[in-house]
């Protein structure tokens, strides 16, 4: 049996948040400038040398009502794409998951491309066939799978009716 390894110490600290708050930030700057051309691509971790995809992903604040724009990364399943509320293993989901969830007709952008998307959890049975898929595109998923006690859900974003603007 293999032992999964713990969740690195210095993610925890209190500055992680902040820096991740900022880094998100601009790369959506970036990104919408260039059409994903600086931005587009994910470059850390397992991706160092399997880059990954990034998309933009539009969601409202659950209680402030306020827009928001996350990069994340993704996988396109036919129609859908695909997109994991993994936040680094953290013990809690991310914001813009809670948003969807809450309001999940949406918008997502993958380069100059923006549509609008409705969001749902894939249920069991999805996740189960869509995971390794998720793993193979992005190992450190595993990891951030293992790091944590909550089963990180899976996000289908399936297209809906016209362009959004």
């Amino acid at each position: 049996m293999t032992t999964s390894p713990k969740r690195p110490p210095q993610l925890d600290s209190p500055l992680v948040p902040k820096v991740l708050k900022y880094a998100s930030r601009a790369q959506v700057w970036l990104y919408q400038r260039t059409g994903g051309r600086v931005g587009g691509k994910w470059r850390i971790g397992s991706g160092f040398r399997k880059p990954v995809s990034v998309l933009l992903l539009g969601h409202t604040g659950r209680k402030s009502g306020t827009s928001y724009t996350t990069p994340l990364l993704y996988l396109r399943d036919g129609d859908d794409v695909v997109v994991v509320a993994s936040q680094g293993g953290m013990p809690k989901n991310p914001q813009w998951y809670r948003n969807l969830v809450d309001s999940p007709d949406t918008w997502i952008q993958i380069g100059n491309d923006r549509s609008n998307v409705r969001a749902h959890t894939a249920s069991a049975d999805e996740r189960a066939r869509l995971w390794p898929q998720l793993v193979q595109l992005y190992a450190d998923f595993a990891n951030y799978q293992s790091w944590t006690e909550r089963v990180i859900p899976v996000v289908v974003l399936e297209p809906r009716g016209a362009v959004a603007s």
